[in-house]
């Protein structure tokens, strides 16, 4: 599907040559997931001998691709303080899926850009990491999406933690191809268009700048297939990356609802005292029992630790009254401090993402889902302990 080629050079089919000014650009478009991809990588450069090879990656990503004990240095302790197990575990679920689909193709995830890489390393060929960090797009995804996409899109996130759907191969075939890879993407834009905008137009916009902008007359950028029409409209026009980088601003409400509920809560038990002594000590036994026991209830899911089960108790009653605290982020901190998990362990986790069995029995991965779904379990109790005590005060 070449826009335009020169005579002397033959092209895979998957690749796209653009004239951008005086400058070569050859988009090789990939499926992530497909040994053809890094044969049309390794095609490309040989062929067209560029000045800079792009990749559709960040310095994060690159560092994980690149670096093979990166997963020893992980810190689970700081990650559940900072408040991003959630976030990590999110990408974990994509990885594993992407995992998956490689072990069906017989091809490591990305290994793609990793040819890309290591090409541009045997030739002398200055490397351009062209995607934005993966943490703020992660965060502008999140940060702009309405309440209800939100609820909507966590719902499907923890779903994949419980549905492991085998991956036929024509499924597969069909995932190496560009044009069904655009038919995802239209799919994916109809169901969450705030999504579609911050996690693919915004990214083809950042990569076609950085593509434009890469040093040399002839460039050759590996990216996905259903970036290419979207770099191809663009990298034309000269972008400014800077809002782009942004990190949306805080909205009020999640403070709103955070002060808010925790503040009706405590009001609606205190005038059950006004109903009588008996009818307020019942209401804090409905609070402490209900969100208690579905966060403990959570945590046991994971397959905590049965002291970690009996922390998330203790602690949802109390941290479900203030939005700082999260009895997640303390069950978690107490399963680490029960079993902290080793170097091996770490360096399993790659495989153990793969498999159902590996997400629950990774000790890594237990604590993110003793967080993930002891805070889901508190949040919960939340909703049922409250509906509750308020219709015993009406």
């Amino acid at each position: 599907m070449e826009e335009t080629t020169q005579q002397s050079i033959q092209l895979p089919e998957r690749v796209t040559h653009v004239r951008v000014g005086d400058k070569d650009v050859y988009l090789v478009g990939t499926a992530h997931i497909s040994q053809d991809s890094v044969e049309d990588v390794r095609t490309t450069v040989e062929q067209v001998r560029p000045d800079a090879i792009c990749v559709e990656l960040c310095k994060a990503r690159h560092q994980a691709m690149t670096q093979s004990d990166n997963w020893r240095k992980m810190d689970v302790v700081k990650i559940v303080r900072q408040k991003k197990a959630v976030f990590l575990l999110a990408q974990l679920i994509m990885s594993s899926f992407y995992r998956r689909l490689g072990e069906k193709l017989g091809v490591q995830p990305g290994a793609e850009m990793i040819e890309g890489i290591r090409m541009a390393e045997s030739t002398g060929t200055q490397l351009v990491l062209a995607d934005r960090d993966i943490e703020i797009t992660l965060k502008r995804v999140w940060g702009y999406l309405g309440l209800w996409s939100k609820l909507k899109l966590a719902t499907q996130v923890m779903t994949g933690l419980f549905v492991h759907e085998e991956i036929d191969a024509a499924t597969i075939e069909q995932l190496k191809k560009q044009d069904q890879l655009e038919a995802v993407m239209a799919e994916f834009a109809g169901q969450y268009p705030e999504i579609k905008r911050r996690l693919i137009d915004e990214r083809d916009t950042y990569l076609a700048e950085k593509i434009r902008t890469a040093p040399g007359k002839t460039v050759v950028a590996v990216i996905g297939a259903g970036h290419v029409d979207g770099i191809k409209s663009q990298i034309q026009q000269e972008h400014s990356l800077e809002e782009l980088m942004q990190l949306p601003p805080k909205s009020i409400w999640p403070t709103v609802f955070g002060w808010g509920i925790p503040l009706l809560i405590l009001l609606l038990i205190i005038r059950g005292f006004g109903q009588g002594t008996t009818h307020g000590f019942q209401n804090i036994y409905i609070w402490v029992l209900v969100t208690g026991t579905l966060a403990a209830v959570g945590a046991a899911m994971a397959l905590a630790h049965p002291l970690t089960i009996l922390s998330a108790f203790l602690a949802a009653p109390i941290t479900t009254l203030h939005p700082l605290l999260a009895a997640g982020w303390i069950a978690g901190i107490v399963q680490v401090a029960i079993k902290k998990p080793t170097v091996s362990d770490l360096e399993e986790l790659p495989t153990a993402i793969a498999t159902m069995k590996g997400f629950w029995f990774n000790p890594v991965t237990r604590i993110l889902l003793v967080v993930a779904l002891a805070n889901l379990g508190a949040m919960v109790g939340v909703w049922v302990a409250g509906a509750w005590i308020a219709a015993r005060s009406v």
